[in-house]
């Protein structure tokens, strides 16, 4: 199979049936981020137990590739330390961003982002997930209100 088919494949059925849909009812974190120029919206709720992202849940609208990405990452992420999820975090925006990216850890179905590139219009739509997910992970805790991510903003 190359690249581009499973690029489609993995998109196609992650948007079709998404992983992790939904909210977590009492969360410890979330955020909200928006990408005006397609219209995606979604937020991002979380558990942590001690360094360890123990359960995320997204919800909202967007694109096929938004939705996917989404999903793929509620898969990659939960369970892991913080210090892990970081790291996917740094991964996954170099290879979604720098066209000869190696990544330096294994990244599995995550992979099938890169494909995106090819798309430069859609990168903004893969990478908003990833940016709600930082903010939720570094919000305060006495900040009030779930920090709200946009991709227009610099």
């Amino acid at each position: 199979m190359d690249v581009r088919e499973l690029y489609r494949d993995v998109i196609l059925d992650h948007n079709r049936s998404p992983r992790n849909f939904g909210r977590l009812e009492p969360a410890d974190a979330s955020a909200v981020g928006h990408n005006p120029l397609c219209g995606d919206a979604l937020s991002v709720t979380l558990r942590l137990d001690g360094d360890r992202l123990s359960e995320m849940r997204f919800n909202g609208q967007g694109c096929a590739i938004s939705i996917a990405s989404a999903s793929l990452m509620s898969e990659a992420v939960s369970g892991k330390s913080l210090k892990d999820v970081e790291a996917l975090y740094r991964e996954v925006h170099a290879l979604l961003t720098e066209a000869s990216h190696v990544p330096s850890i294994p990244l599995g179905k995550l992979m099938a982002l890169g494909g995106v590139r090819e798309y430069p219009a859609r990168v903004k739509c893969a990478s908003l997930c990833w940016h709600t997910l930082n903010a939720a992970l570094h919000q305060s805790a006495d900040a009030g209100a779930p920090p709200t991510v946009s991709t227009e903003q610099s």
